[in-house]
């Protein structure tokens, strides 16, 4: 069974730093991509990082590109994502998601997709 945990949330100061670690059991995350999106009060949840197979491709949205790192040191590890200078507009619950496309010769490809239940990030002004 797979799941995804997220955990770091806290409540922080403007300008401070926060790193958010998600923790994925039941895949081999050699073979898939995780991201972290942000989700804020009545807004859909937006992409900001992701990493894929271990580190082999590392993309960040513009709108935190220079404010935000996401690493993973193993297929073991958590995926991690660092956050600097962080302002009230960062305030969101972070989701976890991890995505592969698959193939077996038996059933074809997938595209399997997995949620976290998110990890709550507050900046206070």
């Amino acid at each position: 069974q797979v799941q995804l945990v997220e955990s770091g949330g806290c409540l922080m100061q403007r300008g401070g730093s926060l790193t958010l670690s998600c923790v994925a059991s039941g895949l081999s995350l050699r073979k898939y991509t995780m991201g972290y999106y942000p989700q804020r009060p009545g807004r859909e949840r937006e992409w900001v990082a992701s990493i894929s197979n271990v580190g082999e491709m590392i993309e960040y949205a513009a709108s935190v590109k220079g404010r935000v790192t996401t690493s993973i040191d193993d297929d073991t590890s958590p995926a991690d994502l660092q956050m600097h200078n962080l302002e009230p507009e960062d305030t969101a619950v972070y989701v976890c998601n991890a995505k592969a496309r698959l193939y077996t010769p038996r059933s074809g490809w997938s595209s399997p997709s997995y949620w976290g239940t998110g990890t709550q990030v507050t900046v206070a002004s």
